[in-house]
């Protein structure tokens, strides 16, 4: 029986909620640049399953993560500085859904620019960093 590629199939998986997130980004700010249109509220539709699509997938990403690591939740070193981003990601990631479910299509004025915002900020913790090579020290098997 072989093992599962973890570092390959993290590697894959990262890039689906990065880009999910992105463009349900873009489909928020024109909905708001065509307010008013009748594509704006198709644009808002799209988003917010882009949201949910992006925060499944990155549950995905994180289960694929913990399982490179061996379990270590934190690590040290490079990696240590890509978990200090990425957790306060995933987690603006999963309150950001969960803020779209309670508030739907109700946002409006000051809410509505500090939830693009925030999503901006989700999209800026999220840097491009290549850290399949690296591993924890406490990865069976792995050198670190």
């Amino acid at each position: 029986m072989s093992s599962i590629p973890w570092d390959k199939l993290h590697a894959a998986i990262t890039r689906f909620p990065i880009a999910l997130l992105l463009f349900s980004t873009i489909c928020d700010l024109v909905s708001v640049t065509f307010k008013g249109r009748s594509c704006a509220r198709e644009l808002r539709f799209v988003s917010f399953y882009g949201l949910a699509a992006a925060a499944l997938a990155s549950v995905g990403a994180v289960v694929s993560g913990i399982a490179l690591t061996g379990g270590d939740l934190w690590c040290s070193g490079d990696l240590l500085q890509h978990h200090r981003f990425i957790w306060p990601a995933f987690g603006l990631l999963l309150a950001l859904v969960v803020w779209r479910l309670v508030v739907k299509d109700a946002m409006a004025g000051a809410a509505l620019y500090l939830y693009l915002a925030l999503m901006a900020l989700g999209l800026r913790s999220s840097p491009p960093q290549d850290t399949s090579a690296e591993s924890c020290s406490s990865t069976p098997g792995v050198e670190p």
